[in-house]
C-alpha cells in the first residue's frame, strides 16, 4: 500500500456515510476511481459506479461489488433538557456506545456530542454486574440545555450521527477504523480497476465496480442497481469475521485466521462455477484461500445479486476482519493486498465464450 493508497483509503473512512446517507463517501470514492474508469455514475438513491470497458464484447461483464455504507444512529427524540436520543442504523452495538464521542450530521454541518455515561459510583450497580444499556437508553449530550438550543445547532429529528473515531495504522501492517465493514471494499474495488487499467492490455471482459448503498439494512442497493447493470458473473466484496481472538467457538462460527488470506464463501448464493474459478485463478497466483459455509443465506449483498432477474452467477469473497461493527475494527493490510490479487485475477481470466451456468 502506497502512501497515495493509504491517504485514499483513510479519506474514505474518515468521510462519516452512513446507511441512507451515503452520498459525501461516494462522491470521495467516484472522484478517485474515474481517474481510471472509462465513466461513472449514480443511481436515485445513491449507489455508485464505475466502468471499464473490456476488449471482447463477446466476453462476459463482470460486477465486483462492495458496499459503501457504515452502521450509525439517528436521533429520535429531543428532551426539553437538550438531550438527545438516538435509534440504531443498521447493526449499531448499543453496548460499546456510553462513553464515546459522535458526530451528528445537521443542517449547519456536523456537531460534536458524547453519548452519555453515567458514574460508576451513581448506577445501581457499582460492582460492574449490570446489563449493557437498551438502545433508548442511550442519550447524546451536545452541550445545549434545551431543545431550543439544540434546534439552534442545526439538529432536529432525522439528523444521522457516526462516532467520531479515526483511522489509525497500527504495528505490523495492520489499519484500525471505525466503518472499515465495508469502506474498505470500496477501495479494494476500486484498486482492483487501477490495477487493470493500468496493464498493458486491458482485460478482455467488462468490469464493472459497484459501491452499493444500504447494504446494512437490508442489501436494498445491491437490488436496484443489479436491476439497472445486469452482469453476466457478480463477485461480492465484503469483511468476516475473524475467529482467532479469545472467546469465539469454532465449532460455531468457523475458522478464519487474520493474516492468512482471503475467505471464500461456499453454499447458497454461491455459485459453485464462479467459485471453482476463484480457486483456481489463487492456486494459479499462489494466494492462500480460506474458507467458509452458508447454510442459508450469506447475510450480504450476495444474495441480493444472486436471486436478480433469472440468476445471476455470484460469489462472495471476503476480507477477515476483527471487532466488527465497534469503532476499532482491524484489517491486515497483507489480506487486503492479497484479495486485490485475487479479483485481478479473476476479472483476467474471463474470456469470450465463458459461461458459469449449470449444465445438465
Amino acid at each position: 500500500m502506497t502512501a497515495n493508497d493509504k491517504k485514499f483509503l483513510f479519506k474514505l473512512l474518515s468521510t462519516p456515510s452512513p446507511t441512507g446517507f451515503e452520498t459525501p463517501g461516494q462522491r470521495v470514492w467516484a472522484s478517485h476511481v474515474k481517474k481510471h474508469a472509462d465513466s461513472v455514475d449514480i443511481d436515485a438513491y445513491g449507489s455508485t459506479w464505475a466502468i471499464l470497458k473490456g476488449r471482447s464484447a463477446k466476453a462476459p461483464t463482470v460486477m465486483l461489488e462492495a458496499h459503501a455504507d457504515e452502521i450509525g444512529y439517528i436521533i429520535k427524540h429531543v428532551s426539553k433538557e437538550g438531550f438527545i436520543y438516538l435509534d440504531r442504523v443498521g447493526g449499531s452495538d448499543a453496548a460499546t456506545g456510553r462513553g464515546r464521542r459522535i458526530n451528528i450530521l445537521g443542517d449547519k454541518g456536523p456537531v460534536k456530542g458524547i453519548i452519555g455515561n453515567t458514574a460508576i459510583h451513581l448506577r445501581k450497580d457499582s460492582l460492574g454486574n449490570e446489563k449493557a444499556p437498551k438502545i433508548h437508553e442511550l442519550y447524546v449530550d451536545v452541550g445545549a440545555s434545551s431543545d431550543k438550543e439544540v434546534n439552534k445547532l442545526g439538529l432536529r429529528v432525522g439528523h444521522p450521527a457516526v462516532y467520531a473515531d479515526e483511522p489509525e495504522e497500527f504495528a505490523n501492517g495492520r489499519i484500525v477504523s471505525r466503518a472499515l465493514d465495508n469502506r474498505i471494499g470500496g477501495y479494494i474495488i476500486a484498486q482492483v480497476m487501477a490495477k487493470l487499467a493500468k496493464a498493458k492490455t486491458r482485460p478482455a471482459a467488462t468490469l464493472q465496480c459497484v459501491n452499493a448503498v444500504q447494504e446494512e439494512i437490508g442489501g436494498h442497493g445491491a437490488t436496484m442497481i443489479t436491476r439497472r447493470l445486469m452482469p453476466d458473473v457478480a463477485v461480492c466484496l465484503d469483511v468476516t469475521h475473524a475467529t482467532d481472538t479469545p472467546g469465539i467457538s469454532h465449532t460455531i462460527h468457523g475458522e478464519v485466521k487474520f493474516g492468512a488470506g482471503p475467505s471464500l464463501t461456499h453454499g447458497t448464493c454461491n455459485h459453485p462455477n464462479v467459485v471453482k474459478r476463484l480457486m483456481e485463478v489463487a492456486k494459479k497466483a499462489k494466494i492462500p484461500i480460506q474458507h467458509e459455509s452458508s447454510s442459508r443465506y450469506s447475510g450480504t449483498d450476495t444474495d441480493n445479486i444472486s436471486y436478480t432477474g433469472q440468476g445471476i452467477p455470484s460469489a462472495l469473497i471476503s476480507l477477515p476482519l476483527r471487532y466488527m461493527h465497534s469503532v476499532v475494527e482491524v484489517v491486515d493490510i497483507g489480506d487486503v493486498e492479497q484479495v486485490i490479487d485475487v479479483l485481478v485475477a479473476f476479472v483476467r481470466s474471463l474470456k469470450a465464450g465463458d459461461d458459469f451456468a449449470l449444465k445438465l
